[in-house]
Protein backbone atom coordinates (compact mmCIF):
# COMPACT_ATOMS: atom_id res chain seq x y z
CA UNK A 1 0.00 0.00 0.00
CA UNK A 2 1.50 3.49 -0.23
CA UNK A 3 0.16 7.13 0.84
CA UNK A 4 -1.52 9.06 -1.76
CA UNK A 5 -1.22 12.53 -2.76
CA UNK A 6 -4.40 14.89 -1.41
CA UNK A 7 -4.81 17.60 -3.76
CA UNK A 8 -5.49 20.69 -2.36
CA UNK A 9 -7.96 23.94 -2.64
CA UNK A 10 -7.88 25.68 -4.73
CA UNK A 11 -6.66 23.38 -7.39
CA UNK A 12 -8.38 23.16 -10.40
CA UNK A 13 -8.67 19.31 -10.50
CA UNK A 14 -11.25 19.01 -6.89
CA UNK A 15 -13.67 20.68 -9.28
CA UNK A 16 -13.53 17.53 -11.97
CA UNK A 17 -16.67 15.55 -12.26
CA UNK A 18 -15.92 12.30 -11.03
CA UNK A 19 -17.13 9.33 -14.06
CA UNK A 20 -18.88 6.00 -13.10
CA UNK A 21 -16.63 3.15 -12.17
CA UNK A 22 -17.27 0.53 -15.32
CA UNK A 23 -14.79 -2.20 -14.70
CA UNK A 24 -13.71 -3.58 -10.80
CA UNK A 25 -10.31 -5.33 -11.12
CA UNK A 26 -6.91 -5.66 -8.78
CA UNK A 27 -5.73 -1.70 -9.73
CA UNK A 28 -8.82 -0.85 -8.40
CA UNK A 29 -8.80 -2.50 -5.23
CA UNK A 30 -5.07 -1.37 -4.63
CA UNK A 31 -6.16 2.20 -5.48
CA UNK A 32 -8.84 1.81 -2.48
CA UNK A 33 -6.55 0.32 -0.73
CA UNK A 34 -4.44 3.08 -0.62
CA UNK A 35 -7.22 5.38 -0.22
CA UNK A 36 -8.08 3.61 3.51
CA UNK A 37 -4.13 4.02 4.29
CA UNK A 38 -4.38 7.57 3.13
CA UNK A 39 -7.34 8.48 4.99
CA UNK A 40 -6.22 6.94 8.41
CA UNK A 41 -2.98 8.79 7.69
CA UNK A 42 -4.21 11.92 7.26
CA UNK A 43 -7.00 11.31 10.33
CA UNK A 44 -9.80 11.54 8.08
CA UNK A 45 -13.37 9.83 7.97
CA UNK A 46 -13.40 10.20 4.58
CA UNK A 47 -12.43 10.12 1.13
CA UNK A 48 -13.28 11.07 -2.47
CA UNK A 49 -11.42 9.70 -5.60
CA UNK A 50 -11.35 13.06 -6.91
CA UNK A 51 -8.92 14.48 -3.68
CA UNK A 52 -6.08 12.15 -5.02
CA UNK A 53 -6.37 12.86 -8.46
CA UNK A 54 -8.90 9.56 -9.34
CA UNK A 55 -11.66 10.79 -11.09
CA UNK A 56 -13.80 7.57 -10.87
CA UNK A 57 -17.12 7.53 -8.63
CA UNK A 58 -16.04 6.31 -6.03
CA UNK A 59 -14.99 6.89 -1.84
CA UNK A 60 -14.12 5.58 1.15
CA UNK A 61 -15.49 5.82 4.89
CA UNK A 62 -14.69 4.98 8.63
CA UNK A 63 -16.81 6.95 11.26
CA UNK A 64 -16.15 4.56 13.74
CA UNK A 65 -13.46 5.55 16.73
CA UNK A 66 -11.44 2.07 15.89
CA UNK A 67 -10.78 2.15 12.41
CA UNK A 68 -12.67 -0.97 11.86
CA UNK A 69 -15.92 -0.38 9.69
CA UNK A 70 -14.49 0.67 6.77
CA UNK A 71 -16.88 0.91 3.82
CA UNK A 72 -15.71 1.40 0.29
CA UNK A 73 -19.07 2.81 -2.15
CA UNK A 74 -18.75 2.56 -5.96
CA UNK A 75 -21.24 5.29 -8.28
CA UNK A 76 -22.69 6.57 -4.83
CA UNK A 77 -25.99 8.34 -5.37
CA UNK A 78 -28.25 9.56 -2.62
CA UNK A 79 -31.16 8.71 -2.91
CA UNK A 80 -33.69 10.54 -0.28
CA UNK A 81 -32.19 12.90 2.57
CA UNK A 82 -34.67 13.77 5.07
CA UNK A 83 -33.80 16.29 8.27
CA UNK A 84 -31.46 19.31 8.69
CA UNK A 85 -28.12 19.32 10.96
CA UNK A 86 -25.28 21.93 11.53
CA UNK A 87 -22.14 20.21 11.81
CA UNK A 88 -19.03 21.48 11.74
CA UNK A 89 -16.67 20.37 8.24
CA UNK A 90 -13.48 20.32 7.63
CA UNK A 91 -11.88 18.54 4.44
CA UNK A 92 -8.04 16.86 3.88
CA UNK A 93 -7.87 19.42 0.46
CA UNK A 94 -9.28 22.39 2.34
CA UNK A 95 -6.47 22.91 5.08
CA UNK A 96 -4.87 25.20 7.58
CA UNK A 97 -7.63 23.67 10.48
CA UNK A 98 -10.15 25.25 8.48
CA UNK A 99 -13.64 24.04 9.98
CA UNK A 100 -17.32 25.69 9.69
CA UNK A 101 -20.76 24.78 10.21
CA UNK A 102 -22.57 23.57 7.39
CA UNK A 103 -26.44 22.55 6.31
CA UNK A 104 -26.37 18.78 5.43
CA UNK A 105 -29.32 16.17 6.26
CA UNK A 106 -29.93 14.44 9.15
CA UNK A 107 -30.46 11.25 7.36
CA UNK A 108 -29.63 10.25 3.89
CA UNK A 109 -30.17 7.26 1.86
CA UNK A 110 -27.30 5.97 0.05
CA UNK A 111 -27.30 3.99 -3.14
CA UNK A 112 -24.04 2.45 -4.42
CA UNK A 113 -22.18 -0.70 -5.18
CA UNK A 114 -19.73 -2.77 -3.28
CA UNK A 115 -15.77 -3.61 -4.48
CA UNK A 116 -17.68 -6.96 -5.42
CA UNK A 117 -19.68 -5.30 -7.77
CA UNK A 118 -23.24 -6.02 -5.14
CA UNK A 119 -25.33 -3.14 -5.54
CA UNK A 120 -26.29 -2.25 -1.95
CA UNK A 121 -28.48 0.40 0.30
CA UNK A 122 -27.37 2.27 3.30
CA UNK A 123 -29.11 4.73 5.43
CA UNK A 124 -27.49 6.73 7.17
CA UNK A 125 -27.92 9.66 10.31
CA UNK A 126 -25.74 11.92 12.05
CA UNK A 127 -21.87 11.89 11.32
CA UNK A 128 -21.94 9.13 8.86
CA UNK A 129 -24.90 11.28 6.98
CA UNK A 130 -22.56 14.09 6.99
CA UNK A 131 -19.74 12.22 5.24
CA UNK A 132 -21.77 10.68 2.83
CA UNK A 133 -23.05 13.98 1.65
CA UNK A 134 -19.67 15.60 1.88
CA UNK A 135 -18.11 12.76 -0.30
CA UNK A 136 -20.67 13.01 -2.69
CA UNK A 137 -20.22 16.65 -3.01
CA UNK A 138 -16.41 15.93 -4.27
CA UNK A 139 -17.81 13.09 -6.83
CA UNK A 140 -19.45 15.79 -7.72
CA UNK A 141 -16.29 18.75 -8.14
CA UNK A 142 -18.27 20.72 -5.08
CA UNK A 143 -16.25 21.34 -1.73
CA UNK A 144 -17.53 21.98 1.56
CA UNK A 145 -16.35 25.66 1.49
CA UNK A 146 -18.71 25.96 -1.63
CA UNK A 147 -21.88 26.05 0.72
CA UNK A 148 -20.31 28.70 2.87
CA UNK A 149 -20.84 32.68 2.68
CA UNK A 150 -18.23 34.22 0.72
CA UNK A 151 -17.29 36.48 3.56
CA UNK A 152 -16.32 32.18 5.37
CA UNK A 153 -14.48 31.48 1.96
CA UNK A 154 -12.35 34.39 2.20
CA UNK A 155 -11.44 34.05 5.98
CA UNK A 156 -10.89 29.96 4.88
CA UNK A 157 -8.73 30.78 1.84
CA UNK A 158 -6.23 33.26 4.17
CA UNK A 159 -6.14 30.59 7.00
CA UNK A 160 -4.88 27.82 4.46
CA UNK A 161 -2.22 30.98 2.90
CA UNK A 162 -0.66 31.57 6.45
CA UNK A 163 -0.75 27.85 6.83
CA UNK A 164 0.97 27.42 3.81
CA UNK A 165 3.91 30.38 4.47
CA UNK A 166 4.37 28.49 8.09
CA UNK A 167 4.78 25.45 6.15
CA UNK A 168 7.71 26.73 3.96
Amino acid sequence: MALLEILKYPDPRLRIKAQPVTKIDDDLRRIVDDMYETMYASRGVGLAATQVNIHHQLFTMDVSETHDQRICVLNPEIVSKQGIQYEAEGCLSVGGGAYDKVERALTVRLKGMDLDGNAFELDAEGLMAVCIQHEVDHLNGVLFIDHLSRLKQERIRRKMEKADRHDL
